[in-house]
């Protein structure tokens, strides 16, 4: 997947290493391809989607390189893709996991693949996340 060119790919793993110190390279490349597909399968759906926690760091790290996440978003042909964080305390966890289920199965309809390590109930060992609190918003696009 070239979404995200090698540039930009380096700086988004330094960032996300500030925080996840342990994360290899291999995990980082792995996690940038999580995220840009995450963010192309949000460009072309009006349902609302949901990144895993993981996926989220990245897409965290991302909006704030604003000039390359815009660029990114324009590429996409979707407009700006807006982080929307759940207001704290609102979230319920049975229709999270519904969202995530809807997630990961829109992403592998638009012909990309899950990485198991990133997202929950695909396999991600230590992650317990029950919903992301945070999501794609294509009212705003």
């Amino acid at each position: 997947m070239h979404l995200i060119g090698p540039g930009l790919r380096t700086q988004l793993i330094e960032d996300v290493r500030r925080t996840w110190t342990e994360l290899t390279d291999d995990m980082g490349e792995r996690g940038v391809n999580q995220l840009a597909a995450f963010l192309a399968t949000s460009a072309r759906t009006s349902e609302t989607l949901t990144p895993s926690l993981r996926v989220d760091e990245f897409w965290h790290r991302f909006v704030l390189r604003t000039k390359e996440y815009a660029a990114f978003c324009d590429a996409l042909g979707a407009g700006f893709i807006h982080h929307v964080p759940e207001p704290t305390g609102m979230s319920d966890p049975a229709k999270g996991r519904a969202v995530m289920k809807r997630t990961m199965d829109a992403i592998e309809a638009a012909g990309f693949t899950i990485d198991a390590e990133f997202w929950p109930g695909a396999g991600a060992a230590d992650c317990t996340q029950c919903h992301a609190g945070c999501t794609d918003s294509p009212v705003n696009r």
